[in-house]
């Protein structure tokens, strides 16, 4: 997957991870557009074999090595291995993009204990902890962006009409996660922002939704589409980049309209 589109080098000499970049969908595209950006990229996924696949295509679309960690977010060993590998190959942690995410759609009183509490470990508590592993390098440079991935589904009680309830929670919490840890970081010259997607393509959802749901969801946008990654990658770009230096503790809705949030 590429994403070099309009490129302009906003990230050189930047040291990015990305987490959960092996699959179809945000992640890989933002460590692609990281890495036209001028950034040197390491991905992590829990599949050690797709994630390894991943980042050989990644290099050689770059022209460079990216690095390849299996991690499960779950796992706070996994995350130490990767976070000190990267600082003893790169000697610091410029920004890093918490993607790591699952779901489970349906009535939340069929959820068993155990799905809720996957849901809340992979989604909250693996931000939270590939955060607080990197926190303390970025504290040492005084310099460092954090960029989450939360959901409109934070805001929106009735996304995709119900079935959300442990999804919604988690991807709140998020969102003051966000709030907080920026607020704790920023004397340090440290950012932390998140970004709220609404419905954004990819070809794994189509196994899932037949075509009059696709038709239902883009007319529900007030642009008139879903979403592409390229609407993501391009917001994670603007908030790694200088170009928002004065912004801290916000959650940037791109959604298209389906939501609006002020």
């Amino acid at each position: 997957m590429t994403d070099n589109a309009s490129t302009s080098n906003k990230l050189k000499g930047k040291v990015a991870i990305v987490s959960a970049a092996a699959g179809a969908g945000i992640g890989q595209a933002v460590a692609a557009r990281f890495g036209h950006e001028g950034a040197t990229v390491v991905i992590t996924d829990s599949h050690e074999r797709r994630v390894g696949e991943a980042a050989a295509r990644l290099s050689r679309d770059l022209g460079r090595e990216v690095q390849a960690f299996k991690v499960d977010v779950r796992e706070n060993a996994d995350i130490v291995k990767c976070v000190e590998a990267t600082m003893m190959a790169h000697g610091k942690i410029d920004i890093l993009f918490n993607n790591a995410g699952i779901n489970k759609i349906g009535p939340f009183w069929e959820l068993s204990d155990e799905e809720w509490q996957k849901i809340l470990d992979v989604n909250l508590s693996g931000t939270f902890r590939f955060s607080r592993a990197v926190a303390p390098h970025m504290i040492d440079r005084k310099s460092g962006v954090i960029i989450n991935v939360s959901s409109i589904a934070g805001w929106m009680s009735n996304v995709g009409r119900g079935g959300q309830a442990a999804y919604a929670a988690v991807k709140a919490g998020v969102m003051g996660f966000t709030r907080a840890t920026a607020t704790d970081l920023g004397p340090y010259g440290i950012r932390v922002n998140a970004i709220a997607p609404g419905l954004v393509y990819n070809e794994f959802l189509e196994k899932l939704h037949d075509k009059p749901w696709f038709e239902e969801k883009r007319k529900e946008t007030v642009l008139g589409r879903m979403g592409k990654v390229e609407d993501i990658t391009a917001a994670a770009v603007y908030l790694a980049s200088d170009d928002s230096s004065f912004i801290t503790g916000e959650v940037l809705n791109v959604s298209g309209g389906w939501y609006m949030h002020a």
